[in-house]
């Protein structure tokens, strides 16, 4: 297997990113598979392409999209004023699973936070993920929260 790339995401990858999130079988993540261009996932892709601290990245493997995920830089007042790096929306096509394309994605995300001198990666993860819950044990992540949601 070539080198996985990482590279900032465009709009042209919208519909890549909408059908993996669809394809994880995440129920309500996404509402629009018929148009993943739409106006909802454009203001959200712009906002995050114009946010310093956001960062929405795609995977290559040989030219081709095998993942996506996003990072989130936030400044906080805990560990000194240290900054901390949010992995979301971590998602590998169905094809290229169990390839170590993941882990690769993930030293990636933990490199960039530490060239940014964040104080802690961290990440959450969907209860009924079992698979990705013992992945991101694996790679020397904690279960050290208990999250909480609210829709609205």
């Amino acid at each position: 297997m070539s080198d996985l790339t990482i590279r900032s995401a465009t709009p042209d990858d919208l519909p890549f990113i909408v059908g993996l999130i669809e394809s994880d079988g995440m129920i309500g993540s996404t509402e629009d598979t018929e148009n993943p261009k739409g106006p909802g996932y454009m203001a959200a892709f712009e906002a995050i392409a114009s946010d310093p601290n956001q960062m929405l990245l795609i995977a290559e493997l040989e030219g081709a999209s095998v993942g996506t995920f996003q990072l989130t830089f936030t400044p906080g007042i805990a560990r000194q004023g240290g900054w901390r790096c949010t992995i979301e929306g971590v998602h590998a096509s169905p094809e290229h699973r169990n390839k170590r394309i993941g882990e690769k994605m993930m030293v990636w995300a933990v490199e960039k936070a530490g060239e940014r001198r964040c104080a802690m990666v961290q990440l959450t993860s969907n209860k009924k993920r079992t698979d990705a819950h013992r992945f991101y044990e694996r790679l020397g992540f904690s279960k050290s929260h208990e999250g909480f949601k609210l829709y609205l």
